[in-house]
């Protein structure tokens, strides 16, 4: 994906949010164009309503509200560049094919606008000439000590890059207030699923395949000529997606984003869900009903032996002699999120993945441990599975979870 995340910002962080907003105002008035105050109001509420979790977010949030001009774009967007430079190139916001940086933003900003980052040179270095700024040398800082507006402006930006860090950081590496935000941006993403051909269906803006039923039928109101042919055409609908989550010991720093992951696959393509330790417990009807904290706590509740051993071979087994025969798991996308840690035999995890894996359209395993450097499929679950899986996935960081999202849709 091109876009990038902006972050969304916790309530004691609104009103850095909002002084943000009128850094970035007062930038776009240094390089010329003219924004009312009210069009800042404008765009400091919209960004605090809409706590957009994308850097492309931000932007046309920004963009509708501040500048109502199409000579405006340009500088806006050299602006917008220069205010997020690092974190994202504009042009993967308009739609161009051409992801070159814009020449207003390289090497310098447009005419007229000021660099936040150039400084101001000192008086020694211009002998003869006169400095009207540099009198107040001692402007930089007030009288308790506080540096300007210019100087905090860094750390005002550094807040829309702080999700834009996590998202490559280890689950298993953050913290609480860390876990929470990388909660709030998996809660953002959408579990899409792919679709598969249905049933033919008529089509009235005609189609390669005629369907002889209906042209017979209105036939025998011409006499039997076939004056008027009826065409037909596939349908499509989703493919059913089932993800079976490992909430054992081992998989205690991933489970909770991942059930999260879960939730949002029932809420939004109708997934079925599992969690598994020791056995399989389904959780579909826990995480689509009530708050997603309330509903995740649940669904831990319904799991007693979460945080134990592993049966990975025995939780698919159990899976494919009840809902799976009942026609769950035919064509369906397959989502397992495990270690491969298993403590029974893997030979039994072997079987069952095999027959698993012809009855479903795509069979996705999903490793945390896979991101470890030199990492290998070593273990005697994972090794047992990974000859029977069609795509093999890390799920350490939220990155990896979009990629996830991703392969299910690919699918």
């Amino acid at each position: 994906m091109s876009d990038r995340p902006f972050g969304t910002a916790p309530a004691e962080q609104s009103s850095d949010l909002a002084l943000l907003c009128v850094h970035f105002a007062q930038l776009l008035r240094s390089a010329g164009v003219p924004v009312p105050v009210e069009r800042v109001a404008w765009w400091a509420r919209a960004t605090l309503d809409a706590s957009p979790a994308l850097i492309g977010e931000l932007y046309w949030l920004a963009r509708v509200t501040l500048i109502d001009r199409q000579e405006q774009i340009e500088v806006f967007d050299a602006v917008f560049g220069q205010v997020f430079r690092g974190l994202t190139d504009v042009a993967d916001f308009r739609g161009e094919a051409s992801n070159q940086p814009s020449p207003h933003t390289e090497p310098g900003p447009p005419s007229g606008m000021t660099d936040p980052e150039a400084e101001e040179p000192p008086a020694a270095e211009q002998p003869g000439a006169e400095q009207p700024r540099a009198a107040p040398a001692a402007a930089d800082t007030d009288d308790d000590g506080e540096q300007d507006d210019e100087d905090a402006t860094p750390t005002m930006l550094a807040l829309a890059s702080e999700t834009e860090l996590l998202r490559d950081r280890d689950f298993a590496d953050c913290d609480d207030e860390e876990l929470a935000m990388i909660a709030a941006l998996v809660d953002r993403m959408k579990v899409v699923a792919p679709l598969r051909p249905s049933r033919w269906e008529p089509s009235r803006n005609g189609g390669r395949s005629i369907d002889l039923r209906r042209t017979l039928r209105a036939a025998c109101r011409t006499g039997g000529d076939p004056v008027h042919l009826r065409h037909r055409r596939r349908g499509s609908t989703a493919r059913q997606i089932v993800m079976l989550a490992d909430v054992s010991g081992s998989m205690q720093a991933y489970s909770r984003i991942y059930l999260r992951v879960l939730q949002g696959a029932v809420l939004g393509a109708r997934a079925h869900a599992y969690v598994f330790a020791t056995r399989l417990h389904p959780v579909t009807r826990t995480l689509g009903r009530g708050r997603r904290e309330d509903a995740i706590a649940r669904a831990l509740m319904t799991s007693p032996d979460a945080s134990g051993g592993t049966r990975i071979g025995g939780a698919v087994k159990t899976f494919l002699d009840t809902d799976g025969r009942r026609g769950i798991a035919r064509g369906a996308v397959v989502v397992v999120v495990s270690d491969g840690w298993e403590r029974a035999d893997p030979v039994l995890l072997g079987e069952q993945m095999a027959r698993l894996s012809r009855l479903a359209h795509r069979v996705i395993w999903v490793n945390p441990r896979k991101a470890a450097p030199g990492f290998a499929p070593l273990t005697g679950g994972m090794a047992a599975a990974l000859p029977h899986v069609d795509t093999f996935v890390s799920g350490h960081s939220a990155r990896s979870v979009q990629e996830l999202l991703d392969a299910i849709a690919a699918a």
